[in-house]
């Protein structure tokens, strides 16, 4: 193994990819989602400077390509049921994951099934592109966890009625409750509407990969 700089940060979000269901189990909500979002979002950074660095420094490795993809689908997928598992199984947020996980599956057996042709389903722009979207709206939706919990902390005790007044504004918001109900809304709208166009990319890579393995697949005659 060759412990380079970009292969450290390529073993550090792999690592960090459970880490994001454990701040769950070791905190409580809002500040679990916090820590998730800032492990998340600094994982997703060494993602771009791992590949960059290798490239300049030219210390790309076979170590480094092998654990980049793994790292990468470690992070979206833990991420994704984490965030699934904590939310209201909203269909409009189970789709597009249940078809992110279903590509990753496939596309990891694919390549599993072809093995030393496996080259021949190389990552191609439009699947970094898919990648990349899809950290976002991970990122987004964590986010829409911290307003939501923190809308619940400011309410609490407080009369439903007296909260829709607020949140109506017929009454005063002392407590911040609209600011916290807007940041919500739009962290939820943003990150869905991100994810389900992230899902789409993942349909169209998932199925240029499959086509690609076609000839591969065809029973000798």
């Amino acid at each position: 193994m060759s412990w380079t700089l970009p292969n450290i940060l390529t073993v550090l979000r792999l690592l960090a990819a459970p880490g994001l269901a454990v701040m769950f189990l070791y905190f409580n909500r809002p500040w679990a989602d916090w820590f998730a979002l800032l492990l998340f979002v600094s994982a997703a950074v060494t993602d771009w400077f791992d590949g960059y660095l290798a490239r300049a420094w030219k210390q790309e490795t076979r170590l480094g390509t092998m654990l980049d993809p793994i790292a990468d689908k470690a992070m979206v997928v833990i991420a994704l049921m984490v965030i699934v598992g904590y939310s209201s199984m909203s269909p409009w947020l189970v789709l597009p994951t249940t078809v992110i996980l279903f590509r990753e599956v496939f596309v990891s057996g694919l390549r599993e099934y072809l093995g030393d042709v496996a080259g021949t389903l190389k990552v191609t722009r439009l699947a970094k592109w898919k990648t990349t979207l899809q950290m976002i709206a991970i990122a987004v939706l964590f986010g829409q966890g911290i307003f939501e919990h923190f809308l619940g902390l400011s309410a609490a005790g407080l009369e439903p009625k007296l909260v829709d007044d607020i949140l109506s504004g017929r009454a005063g918001d002392v407590h911040g409750l609209r600011w916290k109900m807007t940041g919500m809304e739009w962290t939820g709208w943003i990150g869905l509407a991100l994810l389900w166009l992230a899902a789409a990319l993942t349909l169209i890579t998932g199925w240029d990969y499959f086509r690609k393995a076609m000839p591969f697949l065809k029973e000798a005659r």
